[in-house]
């Protein structure tokens, strides 16, 4: 199966950590974001264009930043929820949810921060069964740092619908397909 790769629905200016970069790291530098890999039990892998010209892929979604001083301490496990388990998926950026705030439930804490896009997996056993299939939301927290989460960690505000009262109760997870033939 061959691995899936695409292009970001539009393409981000953003800073690079150049630990992950770098022989010799000198804190974080300008890149353009503009292409994203899924490996089956890993994290995303974001493709980015350095100001050397020089094409970097697959970094960590945590040394990726939106600002030269974001939040000095950014693990993996805050910035992607949940490891990639379909090589295969879809990279959209719904033009409702553009740029909403959005609260999202990063280990049990709430951070302030603004859609970006999404991305679905497909063609894989997760995927095919409603209750297993996730989608991905990419966030740009107000830390400076980017989170990687599901959709039951998001909460968005649209001031002209939502009412915030907190987290919701009682939701159930969608569990059966439906069919007309």
């Amino acid at each position: 199966m061959a691995l899936a790769v695409a292009s970001l629905p539009i393409h981000r200016y953003v800073w690079v950590d150049t630990a992950f970069t770098h022989q010799e790291p000198i804190g974080f530098i300008p890149a353009i974001w503009f292409g994203l890999v899924s490996h089956p039990g890993r994290v995303w892998g974001c493709h980015v264009l350095l100001e050397s010209g020089a094409w970097y892929r697959n970094l960590p979604p945590h040394a990726i930043a939106f600002c030269a001083s974001p939040e000095p301490s950014w693990s993996v496990e805050q910035a992607q929820h949940w490891d990639c388990y379909s090589r295969s998926f879809s990279a959209i950026a719904y033009d409702y949810l553009a740029d909403l705030p959005v609260t999202a439930r990063v280990q049990k804490i709430d951070y302030a921060g603004r859609y970006l896009f999404s991305a679905a997996p497909v063609e894989d056993g997760f995927s095919e069964t409603p209750d297993q299939a996730k989608e991905f939301a990419f966030v740009a927290l107000d830390n400076g740092r980017l989170t990687v989460q599901p959709t039951n960690h998001l909460l968005f505000a649209d001031a002209s619908f939502t009412t915030r009262t907190g987290w919701p109760r009682g939701l159930t997870r969608q569990d059966v397909i439906y069919r007309v033939e």
